[in-house]
Parts: C-alpha cells; structure tokens; sequence
C-alpha cells in the first residue's frame, strides 16, 4: 500500500511532511486494541501555521488547504509510527476536525472535506472512507485556523 501512497501523493502534487514533535505533555500516537489513537495535529503549510479564523479572514478554500495539511500530517505520524510500513493501515476509522470559526460560520463540514477527501485519496475507498465529526471553536492551539485527530485501524 506504500507504493499506492507514494503514487497518489505524487499524482495530487503533496508530500508527506516530517511528523512533528508535540508540543506539550502528550504523545502523537497512541497504540491500543488494533487501533491507532492520533493526536490532534495542526496545519503547516511550507513550513508555517496556518492561522486564523474561517468566516473572518480565512477563506473555506484556505480552510480546507489547511483540513488537508492536518490530514498529510496524521499520514505523518502513522508512517513514523509504525516504522514506515503503511501497509498495516486497515482502515480510517474515524476523523475529528476542529475548525476555529467565527460565531456565524456554519461551514465547517466543507473545510473538513479537505481532510476526509485526502484519505479516500490515499487509502481508497474501502480504507480511507471515515466516521467524521467537524465542529466550530472559537480557538485552537496557536491560533491555528484547523486540526484534525484520527482514529486508525491496523491490520
């Protein structure tokens, strides 16, 4: 599934980016019953955070760039994970998308797409097809503008 990877990342014109470190008391990945519990990750485009606010200054495209660049970076860490073997993922099972948004902003589904198309886009259908919740809040880590915590099934 690796090869499968690599050829779509190539073909959407992405690269996987180095998984980050976290930045507090808490670990990136947590393995438990076959599953993989993924940290909430944060969305970095050319080496920054995107920040900022859907509905008041950032776009839903901006939005949704960055949903996909929280979903390249649980890639990330499943790859770092389990030692870059990509095969054993089974499953997306579940994504959750917190998007900072202003009071009005009812749109969140849409910037969360980012995220969930990505994974159709690199595990199929079958693998990459996901229970999702996408809720506003008024503020995430940072001021980043999305982030994206996953559950994943292994093989």
């Amino acid at each position: 599934m690796t090869t499968h990877i690599d050829r779509a990342l190539e073909q959407l014109g992405l690269t996987l980016p180095e998984a980050a470190a976290p930045v507090a008391a808490y670990v990136p990945v947590v393995e438990a019953g076959g599953l993989l519990h993924i940290s909430g990750q944060l969305p970095f485009v050319d080496g920054q955070l995107v920040t900022g606010r859907l509905g008041d200054g950032v776009s839903l495209e901006d939005g949704q760039k960055a949903a996909q660049a929280c979903g390249l970076m649980l890639v990330a860490q499943i790859k770092k994970h389990l030692g870059g073997d990509l095969s054993r993922v089974k499953r997306i099972v579940k994504l959750g998308v917190f998007v900072n948004s202003a009071g009005d902003f009812t749109d969140q589904p849409k910037v969360a797409n980012g995220a969930s198309e990505l994974m159709v886009s690199l595990f199929g259908e079958a693998a990459g097809r996901h229970a999702r919740s996408a809720v506003g809040v008024p503020v995430l880590p940072l001021g980043a503008a999305v982030e994206v915590d996953a559950i994943v099934e292994l093989a």
